[in-house]
């Protein structure tokens, strides 16, 4: 894998290090040590997968709080689509900040979340695929998010938002919810 880091401390892209031959190609998209050797949580809980049949689905900004933060691998595995994320770390000095990446199955591109962060999709491709590997179980009682839309964020999003879920519509943003009012919120 090729790690390319991204602005905000602790989040990467990953690229495919294909190797190639009449067949096709072969690479690695998890590898416990190469994670490790960059200082990336390496636990995995649970696999998860997602599908979206219409282009312009948006799901998030979701994240969980304390004590059951994740981390998170993502993998476009049929599709594209922009993904987001924001540094929610309070004292992080990348605080709010977001960064974003067109993940592809083309491209086999992947984006490392860390801890702390708010994630976010929109797909670019009617029946787009995505694939998480998360570093802790779901916990509803701890699920959490911020409207996608949110000035606090300032997310530039490629494209039109055709498809939401209602629960995504009625999000706070961070000036309704501020972070310290979240129960057991850890300032990692």
């Amino acid at each position: 894998m090729i790690f390319r880091e991204t602005p905000l401390a602790g989040a990467w892209v990953l690229e495919l290090e294909r190797h190639s031959d009449e067949r096709g190609f072969f690479a690695r998209t998890f590898c416990r040590r190469e994670l490790a050797e960059h200082g990336l949580d390496v636990e995995v809980a649970q696999c998860n997968l997602s599908v979206s049949r219409r282009r312009g689905t948006l799901r998030g900004l979701h994240f969980q709080r304390a004590p059951h933060e994740e981390a998170k691998l993502v993998r476009c595995s049929r599709g594209s689509l922009f993904d987001a994320i924001v540094d929610l770390r309070v004292g992080s000095p990348t605080f709010a900040r977001w960064f974003g990446v067109v993940l592809s199955a083309r491209e086999g591109n992947q984006l490392y979340v860390p801890r702390g962060f708010a994630h976010g999709l929109l797909t670019l491709e009617d029946d787009t695929e995505v694939c998480y590997q998360v570093s802790a179980a779901y916990a509803p009682d701890h699920q959490a998010g911020y409207r996608w839309d949110d000035p606090a964020f300032g997310i530039d999003w490629p494209a039109p938002v055709r498809v939401m879920s209602e629960r995504d519509r009625n999000l706070p943003t961070l000036a309704e919810r501020p972070l310290e009012s979240l129960d057991e919120r850890s300032s990692r």
